[in-house]
């Protein structure tokens, strides 16, 4: 259930496996986070790979690690196999470095990954105003191994694709309820009943009360994007070898532009205000810091979508009963992730066998003072913006 990444990549390598699956969207393909995206194909996790080891010890850990280092070999192996039109570019990311400690974090990072022989290059501040067309930045960290795509269509493609190998798909049909029946689990929907043997919760971040405890196991927080007008001429010294950009603030800050010469900007809260809100003037403000030579610009959409964050910034896959899987918390990493563990899911829908998933299966447990956190991020993301666009 559910037809974001996760969703999408486990029907597809399901149906391609030759195994009979139905995916159940309550909305429409990419509704929540996967189609909110900010579209950076990135390699691992939000944690780098030194912490991860030290979380899981080091035979996951490395396991992990290498999986999900090469998940852009997986997305874009999956966009030429499918092709997907979804702006797909491989020119990698830019880590950038908000101050000197984010320089000294990035530096850190780039040993763990240069280590294991990862193609990362730890960019001077020069060196990163080259490749970002900005001085403000204290550096930063280019990763070949990524790049950057419209998430939406990057979703929309997966359930074609999907779909094109045998799965079913239906949107605009929530699950109402989900019960033991005697040939494994039955669906309740407004239009009838299915039944499953195997059933995969691919709902993140945007979980309900489907499963009794599984919103709690996690902390949502949002994340707002606005996209101008096609710039043209205008933005093409920035980021001009089509790198997408994340820093290493706090609270984050993301860039990229799109085949249309587009700038979307995001950062950490919700859209606030509508056309003449707080959120644009926000961005207006920041472009004008990065790119004072860029000139006005016009803001023609926003949006915002939730991110489903874990005490120990590292993803979970539960077993919620026999038949029952989800993997959730992906901690602002869903494209990479979410195709992984969706790929990784799929077998088990034809008896295979839960030790080969990328993660040992764990137990659902609340995610500490949940609301409370909640709530104070949601303050302080709005703080920021307000700050921001003075």
């Amino acid at each position: 259930m559910g037809g974001g990444f996760t969703g999408l990549s486990t029907a597809l390598h399901a149906a391609t496996a030759g195994i009979d699956c139905h995916l159940l969207e309550a909305r429409r393909i990419g509704h929540g986070g996967s189609g909110r995206n900010v579209g950076l194909v990135n390699a691992g996790l939000w944690l780098p790979p030194s912490k991860v080891r030290a979380r899981l010890g080091a035979e996951r850990g490395d396991a992990l690690i290498a999986r999900l280092g090469a998940a852009p070999d997986l997305v874009y192996g999956l966009i030429e196999t499918h092709q997907i039109r979804c702006e797909a570019r491989r020119g990698g990311t830019i880590h950038a470095a908000h101050a000197p400690r984010g320089y000294a974090e990035l530096a850190q990072r780039a040993a763990d990954w240069q280590n294991l022989g990862a193609p990362v290059e730890l960019l001077p501040p020069a060196a990163a105003a080259a490749r970002i067309g900005s001085q403000a930045f204290h550096g930063g960290l280019f990763d070949a191994r990524a790049g950057t795509i419209n998430p939406m269509g990057y979703a929309r493609g997966l359930a074609r694709a999907a779909r094109a190998a045998g799965a079913r798909i239906s949107v605009d049909t929530p699950v109402l309820s989900l019960r033991p029946a005697t040939a494994g689990w039955a669906l309740a929907t407004p239009a009838g009943t299915l039944t499953a043997r195997q059933v995969v919760l691919a709902t993140n971040a945007y979980s309900d009360a489907l499963w009794p405890g599984l919103a709690a196991s996690y902390t949502p927080l949002e994340y707002f994007q606005l996209a101008t007008e096609p710039l043209g001429e205008r933005s093409k010294t920035i980021l001009p070898g089509g790198e997408g950009l994340w820093d290493t603030g706090t609270i984050m800050f993301s860039l990229r532009r799109d085949a249309e010469g587009r700038l979307i900007v995001g950062s950490m809260g919700r859209e606030i205000g509508g056309n003449r809100g707080l959120s644009r003037r926000w961005a207006t403000r920041r472009l004008t810091k990065l790119f004072p030579d860029l000139g006005p610009v016009h803001f023609t959409d926003a949006w915002h979508g939730r991110i489903a964050m874990t005490p120990d910034h590292l993803p979970r896959i539960h077993r919620l009963a026999e038949g029952v899987h989800t993997a959730i918390g992906y901690n602002g990493r869903g494209i990479g992730p979410g195709t992984v563990f969706g790929q990784a899911l799929a077998p088990l829908a034809g008896g295979g066998d839960p030790s080969d998933l990328p993660l040992p299966v764990s137990d659902l447990t609340p995610a500490p003072l949940r609301a409370l956190r909640s709530r104070f991020y949601r303050t302080v993301f709005a703080a920021n913006q307000t700050v921001g666009s003075l």
